[in-house]
Parts: C-alpha cells; sequence; structure tokens
C-alpha cells in the first residue's frame, strides 16, 4: 500500500474507503514519554498513514496480529523508531521501507509469509536482535552475513536444511541462534567454530548424532530436545542443557563437581597443614638454637676465671719457679762415672 505521509492525519485505503485515523488512545500511550505504541490485536487492514506524524515521538511500535498485509510506503519517515513489531500477520515480504530505518534494534517479524529479505536488509547495521520464526525461508539468508552486529537470530520452524559455512566468520557479534524445527540432519560444521555463541537451541529437527561441542568455549545454554539421539551432546561442564536425558546427566555432572571440589579442598587442606607443620618445625628448630647460644654466652660469662690469665704465668726469670740450671743437673764429672773405673769392676 502506498501512503502519505506528511501533515495530514488521514490516508485513503487501496480500496477508496474512507480514510483511517488513528487509535483513539495512541496519543495517549504517548504521553507517558517512552514512546511506545501498543496496537496489538486490533484488526486493521491497513495501517493508518498518519502514522508517520508520529516521527519525531514514536520510538516502539508494537503491530503484531493486526493481519496486515502491506505498510505505508513511507514508514521510513519514522527514522526515531528502535523496536518495530510485524508478526503474526500476513506479508508475503518485508516492505522496503522497513530497510530504510536507520536506529532500528529490534525487529520481530514472525508467524508471516515471508520466503526470504531483501538486498536492502544490510542497510539495517544498527539491527541486534532478529525474529523471522514461523515463516516458508528454505534457506538461510545470505544478506545476514553482512550484519556482524546481530546479536540474536530467532530462525525456528522454518525450512533450512544447513548454514553457510562463512557464517562463523561472518556474524561474529552473534550470541543467541535459534534454529529448532527446522530440517537439519546434522549440526552444521560452521557451529563449531562460533566460540562467541552463548544460545544454541536445535530441538525438534532430524539429528541423530551430535559431534564434540564441547569446543564452543562460549556456549552457556543447549536445547537439543525431539531429535533421534540416545545420549545427551557432549559439552562444557557450564553449558545448561535441555533435552532427554539431560537432567540425569546434569546431575551426575553435578555430583561429580561437587566430588572434585571436596577432593580439592581436602588437598588444599593438608598442603595447608604440612606447610603449618613446616613452619612450626622451623620455628622450633630456630628456639633451640637461640637457647643453645644463649647457653654457651651464659658458660662463656661464667667460666671466666677458671682460665689462666697473665698473672697465672710467673715473669721470665723469677727465681722461686725454675730452679737455676747448675742445681737442678749433676755436673757431667759426677753423672757419667769414671770409665776405668767402670770397666775395672765389671766381672767376666
Amino acid at each position: 500500500m502506498g501512503g502519505a505521509c506528511g501533515s495530514a492525519p488521514r490516508v485513503t485505503n487501496g480500496e477508496g474507503a474512507a480514510d483511517e485515523p488513528l487509535p483513539e488512545d495512541a496519543e495517549e500511550q504517548l504521553s507517558n514519554g517512552d514512546g511506545t505504541l501498543e496496537l496489538s490485536g486490533r484488526k486493521m487492514s491497513h495501517l493508518p498513514g498518519s502514522i508517520c506524524t508520529l516521527s519525531e515521538r514514536l520510538q516502539k511500535l508494537y503491530l503484531s496480529g493486526t493481519m496486515l498485509a502491506e505498510l505505508p510506503d513511507d514508514l521510513y519517515q519514522l527514522h526515531n523508531l528502535r523496536t518495530l513489531a510485524l508478526d503474526a500477520n500476513r506479508l508475503p515480504e518485508l516492505p522496503e521501507a522497513v530497510c530504510s530505518l536507520p536506529h532500528l534494534g529490534r525487529l520481530y517479524l514472525g508467524s508471516n509469509r515471508l520466503q526470504g529479505l531483501p538486498p536492502s536488509f544490510a542497510q539495517l547495521q544498527s539491527l541486534r536482535t532478529l525474529w523471522i520464526e514461523r515463516n516458508y525461508i528454505h534457506h538461510f539468508p545470505r544478506v545476514l552475513l553482512n550484519m556482524p552486529g546481530l546479536r540474536s537470530l530467532q530462525m525456528g520452524d522454518n525450512r533450512l536444511k544447513g548454514l553457510p559455512c562463512d557464517m562463523a566468520e561472518a556474524m561474529t557479534g552473534l550470541r543467541g541462534l535459534w534454529l529448532y524445527a527446522n530440517r537439519l540432519e546434522r549440526v552444521p560444521k560452521v557451529l563449531l567454530r562460533m566460540h562467541g555463541l552463548e544460545i544454541l537451541d536445535l530441538d525438534r529437527n532430524r539429528i541423530s548424532v551430535f559431534p564434540d561441542l564441547s569446543v564452543m568455549k562460549g556456549l552457556r545454554l543447549m536445547s537439543y530436545d525431539h531429535n533421534p539421539v540416545t545420549t545427551p551432546p557432549s559439552v562444557q561442564e557450564t553449558v545448561t542443557l535441555v533435552g532427554e536425558g539431560a537432567q540425569e546427566f546434569m546431575q551426575e555432572r553435578e555430583e561429580q563437581r561437587k566430588q572434585q571440589e571436596e577432593e580439592q579442598l581436602l588437598e588444599e587442606q593438608k598442603r595447608a597443614q604440612e606447610s603449618e607443620n613446616e613452619k612450626s618445625e622451623a620455628v622450633e628448630e630456630e628456639e633451640v638454637d637461640e637457647e643453645k647460644e644463649e647457653q654457651y654466652e651464659e658458660e662463656e660469662e661464667g667460666g671466666a676465671g677458671e682460665y689462666p690469665t697473665e698473672d697465672y704465668y710467673p715473669e721470665e726469670g723469677e727465681d722461686d719457679y725454675y730452679p737455676e740450671e747448675e742445681e737442678y743437673y749433676l755436673e757431667e764429672d759426677g753423672y757419667y762415672p769414671n770409665e776405668e773405673d767402670y770397666y775395672s769392676t765389671k766381672r767376666y
């Protein structure tokens, strides 16, 4: 539908029907200051073109379940729009006007009749959340590979059989990926290289074997329920699993974790006790050494009078200590007998 977004508060629909005004409570909703206009559930064949007169104030526009099949061509004039909800409508394709909203951060397109996204979708570089579940998408929209800032991508309940192999390098900002109820028969290998991914939902596919997902270091939540597998996939210990056998698996994992923590705590306590014992022994040895040193010093101080002093040794030449040599030694003649007398008295 084409429609004027000038100052006119009303537009004429494609069938020449009467102009459609904005809902009566629109002004009241916007008066609270948060820029939100909630029109979800209100059946309308066309969105009133006068919506464009709210371009300066409107930041969040909810049009879920309104049965819309088209949008005004001048919707792009809502240049302050941050959130746009168009889910549960009858849109066969995404209007080009939506791709020209420069500050759009959240876009909800689920439950429509979309089969893809236009090339101009790459203009939405501010987009962080895209929900496009429950449509008729058979191939991953390659235009999304030009949006590295996208963080949350909801593509559940479509017709996907695989993912592009360059997705990991192109969508580095992606943190949550929902691919439930598609037609995947195996886990796309590219997912194993998406280390920043935190949430992965592969519920209700046709996957019979899961590879080792522990290489996905950033993963925190993994859903694999309603797939023909018999055991939970191998993941990091910090990952919460959702699926058949997941509860028992996580309970057992938790018990093992607690047991490991207890063993580690005991080992740390043991090492701490050994270290404390070594310190105590070192202190005791130091005290013993100090006691020995003190005892040695006391013995030296107390035994000083028992050792000779200078007065103990007489001065050299004192007569009363060393006798004269001539009195101490016998004269040579008196000591050795006359040789003749000695041999004359010897008898043979």
